[in-house]
């Protein structure tokens, strides 16, 4: 499908493979999507610009890098940055179209439905859309699709105008006759007040005239603050709504200034925000923060999950804003029709995009798309990609940040052994952008196309944890080999399933688990340190794990908590050590807080006892300080004392030996698919990981949760 991305400070038309749909979502053939001048062109102009100036725009993107390059060094994470934006991005957050085909879950939308489409990352500029129910409604009949698709500007202008809580009668003001003032003012002339627009482009306010605004004002022309005033009786206007952009603060000093006692201020737009306290304590304004479409906006829960609000509770959602939008375009209460520009052919984006930048630059561009009567392609093949004989061809399913930071560099770096076969991803651009990076033959977003292709050898599972168990069943079902990042399932279901399909297929596909740890430099030379040990050992390991946000998905059912997502690979690490799978007895305590931002499996100890008498505990923590190390562990054993000191040194103390030293921490992503690769080139017969131990690992990690569960709630 054609989709458009950015790159260079340009739009660029590209053919990527078309989505399939979410269980919770519809699948959406777009005839129309909106380009607004203000978000869209601003990351424009922002991909245009060298990376040292994006990184003085961006300084939350440049913390981030940082963390980045502690994690995975200078190099690496400096070609991910660069890959990334070669690779372009995908734009686009408003759309309308056709539904095509509808998730498993989905009750409320059908075939055919002509609906309109909100959010970014998904109303993309593109042919075929994968859209959560929440994001879409459906589409008045007598409403065109070119109107249609201007339902993210019309939510986001609603919920300004909600916020600003207006009553009939009132005078308010819009400062900003962008597209999206023009649209708060004609909503606000329909809810009865009296409407004042203010832009510093004449051309505009002739617009909002136009469309009914009682008095238009040229900012720079005249004082804007005494004219309001005296506008509104010399008390000031009831209330103001900032629809305007710039990093200026006299907006919203103005707005201020302009504003009756005890009346209130809106920020819909992004301006400059260093208040002045003499602009409004006097008055005691309210200054109120529009947050984009409504209740539910950056809630996963309900855009991603479907979760709807009680409408007894939160009458106004993001989707029953975008519903109320059309129906106000429907009836006639707010007019496009000297808003929308002529719309432009997919094809032509690069025109569009363009037309911003000239002298009569419309407010909203709109591209239109064709009847979706063509066949859905879901697999790209790569054109620059160059056969490979005797090496392993790995199909990436799920190209996730760790995937792209950590095991694509790791398999390019062993090129003498692997060769990236397959992208499969959610998302056709991120996968075709990594495909052609990384050389691979094609990309795709249907895993059915990876799993029936003959020519993978391996399927390296990244994808969400809650994926991992079914796609690995269904990869070897297939006959594929698979490398499944942690953890191996969430669900003791799938586990179950998985041990019968050994049980029934003794000599099935190779299974490994991504439990890096036990093949980290470290802890083989203190693999090597303990082989012979004549006593059990005591082995102590505490996890400096860091602080995550409740609303983590990490947290949620796609990462099922950081005991099944991320202790896990402790668990393993204690049975490399010891040399079993063989635990006896569990022992798992949380801490018990009254404070909901901890949960059960985010502080606890846990506590395994082995048959050989060893006894292994994890401290796991959130509670500690980031700029402590993350890692350590300690092992008594034989009259010694062995440390792991964050994966950088081994330290003996009380006994001969040879310790480890590493300017930076190896915790074993590279040595694992050393030890992999030559499994999968018959170098070695046996398997990286033992089943047994593998299976072992998920129900200690299956125990743990449930007694931290259940000791949380005693």
């Amino acid at each position: 499908m054609k989709q458009i991305l950015i790159q260079g400070g340009a739009a660029k038309v590209e053919n990527v493979a078309a989505p399939t749909v979410g269980a919770r979502n519809i699948l959406v053939s777009v005839r129309a999507s909106c380009i607004s001048a203000g978000t869209e062109m601003a990351g424009v102009r922002m991909s245009a610009l060298p990376l040292y100036k994006r990184a003085l725009k961006q300084p939350e993107n440049v913390a981030r890098v940082m963390g980045m390059m502690r994690e995975q060094g200078v190099m690496r994470t400096l070609k991910r940055v660069q890959g990334k934006l070669a690779a372009g991005t995908a734009t686009g957050y408003s759309a309308a179209g056709v539904v095509v085909a509808l998730g498993s879950e989905v009750t409320g939308f059908s075939v055919g439905d002509r609906v309109a489409c909100a959010g970014a990352g998904i109303a993309n500029h593109a042919e075929y859309i994968d859209v959560p129910v929440n994001l879409a409604t459906p589409l008045p009949e007598d409403l065109t699709f070119e109107h249609g698709c201007t339902v993210t500007l019309g939510a986001i202008a609603m919920q300004g105008v909600r916020r600003a809580a207006p009553t009939l009668g009132e005078s308010f003001v819009v400062i900003g006759l962008g597209v999206l003032g023009q649209i708060t003012a004609q909503m606000l002339s329909a809810n009865g007040c009296r409407v004042i627009g203010i832009d510093v482009d004449s051309s505009r306010i002739d617009l909002a005239t136009a469309n009914g605004l009682d008095v238009g004002l040229l900012a720079g022309a005249e004082d804007v603050v005494d004219r309001v005033i005296r506008h509104c009786n010399g008390f000031g206007a009831d209330g103001v709504i900032i629809t305007a952009g710039g990093a200026d603060n006299t907006v919203i000093s103005q707005a201020m200034r302009m504003s009756r006692k005890k009346g209130r201020v809106v920020l819909v737009g992004d301006v400059g925000l260093d208040l002045n306290r003499g602009d409004f304590y006097a008055k005691e304004l309210d200054f109120l923060i529009s947050c984009s479409y409504g209740p539910g906006r950056y809630d996963p829960a309900y855009e991603e999950g479907g979760q709807d609000y009680p409408l007894a509770y939160v009458r106004w959602t993001e989707n029953r804003n975008m519903e109320a939008y059309l129906g106000l375009l429907a009836n006639g209460r707010v007019s496009l029709d000297n808003l929308v520009a002529a719309p432009f052919a997919v094809d032509d984006a690069a025109a569009a995009y363009s037309a911003f930048d000239s002298a009569d630059r419309p407010l909203v561009a709109v591209l239109k798309y064709g009847e979706g009567d063509d066949a859905i392609v879901r697999r790209i093949e790569n054109p620059r990609h160059k056969p490979v004989e005797g090496k392993v061809r790995v199909a990436l399913v799920g190209a996730s940040s760790f995937a792209q930071g950590m095991h694509l560099p790791n398999l390019k770096q062993q090129d003498d052994a692997f060769a990236l076969h397959a992208v499969m991803s959610r998302t056709g651009a991120n996968a075709k952008a990594i495909a052609d990076q990384f050389g691979a033959r094609y990309s795709t977003t249907d895993l059915a196309e990876v799993l029936g292709d003959d020519d993978t050898d391996l399927v390296l599972v990244a994808s969400r944890h809650n994926l991992h168990g079914s796609t690995v069943l269904e990869a070897l079902r297939a006959g594929r080999n698979v490398f499944v990042e942690k953890p191996l399932t969430l669900y003791p279901e799938e586990l179950e399933a998985i041990e019968k399909f050994y049980a029934d297929n003794p000599s099935g596909p190779l299974l490994m688990v991504g439990y890096n740890r036990r093949f980290a430099p470290g802890v083989q030379a203190v693999r090597e340190l303990l082989r012979g040990r004549t006593t059990p050992m005591i082995v102590n390991y505490r996890m400096n794990a860091g602080f995550i946000p409740r609303d983590h998905w990490v947290h949620g059912p796609e990462g099922g908590g950081r005991n099944l997502g991320e202790a896990c690979h402790i668990y393993d690490l204690f049975n490399a050590l010891t040399g079993s799978h063989e635990v006896v007895d569990v022992h798992a305590r949380p801490i018990v807080s009254p404070d909901p931002q901890w949960r059960a499996n985010d502080n606890f100890v846990a506590t395994l006892a082995y048959a050989d008498g060893s006894v292994c505990t994890l401290t796991y923590t959130a509670l500690g300080a980031k700029d402590y190390p993350k890692e350590r562990m300690d092992i008594f054993c034989d009259g010694r004392v062995i440390t792991l000191d964050d994966y950088k040194q081994v330290e003996i103390a009380g006994g001969r030996g040879k310790g480890w030293r590493s300017a930076s921490a190896q915790k074993g992503q590279f040595e694992e698919l050393e030890v992999l690769g030559r499994s999968l080139r018959n170098q070695d017969a046996s398997w990286p990981i033992a089943l047994a131990d593998m299976l072992a690992t998920s129900r200690t990690a299956f125990e743990v949760e449930r007694q931290l569960t259940l000791n949380q709630q005693g």
